[in-house]
């Protein structure tokens, strides 16, 4: 299989931007905040056929994969105390932002850190309860290889929360670029079909699905390319251009942004972000029975809601 990331790029850019990554992230902490309200759904679920729910469901052991400063691992945490709560990151700088998160009382049980590649988990086969994963995803070269170690993991009924960046994500900037040169400065970005796939792919069930497409407007792309370096999401590709991009390349790459400029003033980039939601089931249970799909992912009847 050929690569489309440099995984040790990915480490190197994230394990740089550690200090930085928390006070830029806003919209990392956004899409974090909406799958954070989904684990109503894990608690809720029904405890019988009848579909009766008299009680709480509580994780015995919750997984933050990709947790950057661990902020998901706190509120994990702090929601179920008696539960081990594990923030993994590829990252081990940001690990160690994530050992004091603010305001966490130090007389309270402490999310445990693993440092470790999302593609293969270091975590015993059905060991895992709810597995959350915000803006990780994108980073990985095979989602159905990923799912399929998400799937081992998790125990039957287990949960998958997840997110990650869609095709439209900063299309401006990709296009930007292609018009300076032929190389590749963008990452590609699964599409919510491809996503749903990949899920239906490993054997999940009743999978939901939902993108959202957010435009930010910046005074120029300087402004945009620091950010991105501020949270560590800098050109990884196998295939990029080792040296530095020349001065030429990236004034003729701004002149086409400037096309682009808005009528307030500013330069528009989309960031398109797609959220799923999945159940584990028994490992072994067949995908289709009977020559019919177990579920169907209708992803034309999903619309895109645009802010």
């Amino acid at each position: 299989m050929n690569r489309v990331f440099d995984p040790r790029q990915v480490r190197r850019a994230f394990s740089r931007a550690s200090s930085s990554y928390d006070a830029a992230a806003d919209l990392q902490h956004a899409v974090e905040a909406r799958l954070l309200e989904s684990l109503d759904y894990f608690e809720l679920r029904p405890v019988d056929d009848a579909g009766a729910s008299d009680r709480r469901h509580t994780p015995r052991v919750a997984v933050d994969l990709g947790s950057g400063p661990g902020h998901a691992a706190a509120a994990m945490q702090a929601r179920w105390p008696r539960a081990r709560v594990i923030a993994i990151d590829l990252a081990l700088p940001m690990l160690r932002e994530a050992a004091r998160p603010r305001g966490w009382n130090p007389l309270r049980r402490s999310p445990d850190r693993l440092c470790a590649d999302a593609r293969a988990l270091p975590l015993a086969d059905d060991s895992v309860d709810l597995l959350f994963c915000n803006l990780c995803l994108q980073w990985v070269d095979d989602l159905s290889a990923a799912f399929a170690g998400f799937r081992r993991v998790l125990r039957p009924g287990g949960l998958l929360l997840c997110s990650t960046f869609g095709p439209d994500t900063l299309h401006e900037l990709r296009a930007a670029f292609a018009a300076a040169d032929d190389v590749p400065h963008v990452s590609p970005f699964a599409s919510i079909a491809q996503f749903g796939d990949a899920l239906m792919q490993a054997g999940f069930r009743d999978p939901v699905l939902d993108r959202d497409a957010l435009v930010r407007g910046y005074p120029d792309m300087a402004a945009l390319m620091r950010e991105l370096r501020a949270l560590g999401a800098t050109n990884a590709l196998a295939q990029r251009r080792r040296a530095l991009t020349g001065r030429t390349r990236f004034a003729a790459a701004q002149a086409a942004y400037e096309d682009l400029r808005r009528s307030d003033g500013r330069l528009p980039a989309t960031w398109e972000t797609i959220t799923a939601m999945a159940w584990s089931p028994a490992h072994g249970a067949p995908i289709r029975e009977a020559d019919a799909e177990v579920a169907r992912f209708p992803a034309r009847g999903i619309p895109v809601r645009r802010r």
